[in-house]
């Protein structure tokens, strides 16, 4: 009788250690096996600058997985996009950067240059983007949001109206 008493206690005790061991934290990520691009950020609003300009942003990425991480080439959409790019093998864990310049010359308006990641990450390429408006050279240049530069009545008195945006006034001037 005592053995089986302590056979079965013996079991419970087995079962519950195996089941504790088994549960994970509900913030816990779950390694990939082989290797994982994890990128900060996959997009960059640079804002307005001026035709001519050259526009540079770091994206700083991590190997997530258990694999090393080999980024093998960065496809763009244009030749005036240059990407440079760790080119040593990524450890898991460590981390790396994709650099995008992007040469405004020759581009007007809005632009969305994307630079394709090809590596041997598990989830296959990765897409990163840089995103902004070029203008004229001689345009003046205003510090105002993209989104307020739309809001701007196209039948403005005298070229100038006042828009409210989070309680600051803003003054916008429409070209003739």
């Amino acid at each position: 009788m005592k053995n089986v008493l302590f056979l079965a206690l013996s079991l419970s005790v087995m079962g519950l250690s195996a089941q504790a061991q088994s549960m994970k934290p509900a913030n816990a990520q779950a390694k990939v096996a082989g290797p994982q691009i994890q990128f900060e950020e996959t997009k960059y609003e640079f804002g307005a600058v001026k035709t001519g300009d050259v526009v540079e942003h770091v994206f700083k990425f991590k190997n997530v997985g258990t694999q090393p991480l080999f980024i093998s080439n960065i496809g763009v959409t244009c030749g005036c996009t240059t990407p440079e790019w760790t080119r040593e093998p990524i450890m898991p864990g460590k981390s790396g950067t994709v650099v995008a310049k992007f040469n405004t010359a020759g581009k007007y308006g809005m632009q969305n240059k994307v630079l394709t990641v090809e590596s041997n990450s598990v989830g296959g390429n990765a897409m990163v983007a840089i995103i902004g408006d070029v203008k004229e050279a001689g345009a003046t240049m205003q510090a105002m949001p993209a989104s307020a530069e739309s809001m701007v009545d196209q039948n403005a008195v005298d070229g100038k109206q006042k828009l409210k945006m989070d309680d600051n006034k803003i003054k916008a001037k429409k070209k003739s």
